[in-house]
């Protein structure tokens, strides 16, 4: 079937930030498209920036339920104008994009995943240790003439073992943090029919480069871009050459 405009066309690019995130994130990216003709909607997602928290601990998918109805909500279609639907996820918001496209409900026309998560992983043993020293070191901390040094060691010991995020969150943002990592997004990949580019730092340990091939073998069609010796921050870090390869698929 073919569909033919007639009125205006409208071209959106949804950015969706990661956990801890908010729409600032996407400043770089912003800047770097500010030639372009495209929309770039940026919103907080529930939990983080200005967006309240949810009021009981969510899922992956009700992350995509709020994004379905926001976008939606947000860009009303009128007789007269079409909408061309890009969406690019950075980490957490990589896994609420990847459930959007693999849902096919949004006119999605391009997916642009950055250090997406989504991968599941068995839990590193580092991770396990820290956890277990950061509930048994309260109590050593706990002895009089150390308890002023108990502060400045937590901070250091939850940023050695990756659970800062958890430690400082909420009761229902900890356990949103619970769920949404424990789902495991490969099945969805070969649901994804959109073109797609991944983005993917090699440097990154937040999630393993191991993890853009996985999505790269998974969603059919899919090109990867590597980056020597960038960390998590690929859409920062590389907002430049991520713009470029958007303007040229707009074009």
């Amino acid at each position: 079937m073919v569909l033919l405009y007639t009125g205006s066309m409208k071209l959106v690019l949804l950015c969706l930030h990661g956990w801890g995130g908010d729409k600032s994130s996407f400043t770089q990216l912003r800047d770097a498209l500010n030639e372009s003709d495209i929309e770039i909607l940026t919103p907080d997602l529930p939990g983080f920036g200005a967006e309240p928290e949810p009021n009981h601990p969510w899922t992956v998918d009700d992350y995509t339920n709020w994004v379905e109805e926001w976008i939606k909500n947000e860009q009303r279609v009128t007789s007269n104008e079409q909408h061309l639907l890009y969406i690019l996820g950075h980490s957490h918001g990589g896994r609420i994009a990847l459930k959007l496209a693999a849902r096919q409900s949004l006119p999605i026309k391009h997916l642009y995943l950055c250090a997406s998560a989504g991968i599941r992983h068995p839990r590193h043993f580092k991770r396990i240790i820290g956890l277990t020293l950061a509930k048994t070191g309260s109590f050593f901390l706990a002895i009089p003439g150390l308890k002023q040094l108990a502060p400045v060691a937590k901070k250091l010991l939850y940023k050695l073992v990756r659970v800062h995020d958890y430690e400082k969150a909420s009761p229902v943002m900890r356990q949103t943090l619970i769920n949404v990592t424990q789902e495991d997004l490969r099945s969805f990949l070969p649901s994804i029919k959109v073109p797609t580019d991944i983005f993917w730092g090699t440097e990154d340990g937040m999630t393993p480069v191991a993890d853009a091939y996985i999505m790269k073998n998974g969603i059919t069609g899919s090109r990867l871009h590597l980056y020597q010796g960038i960390k998590h921050r690929v859409h920062r870090d590389k907002a430049s050459e991520i713009a470029s390869i958007i303007s040229s698929d707009l074009s």
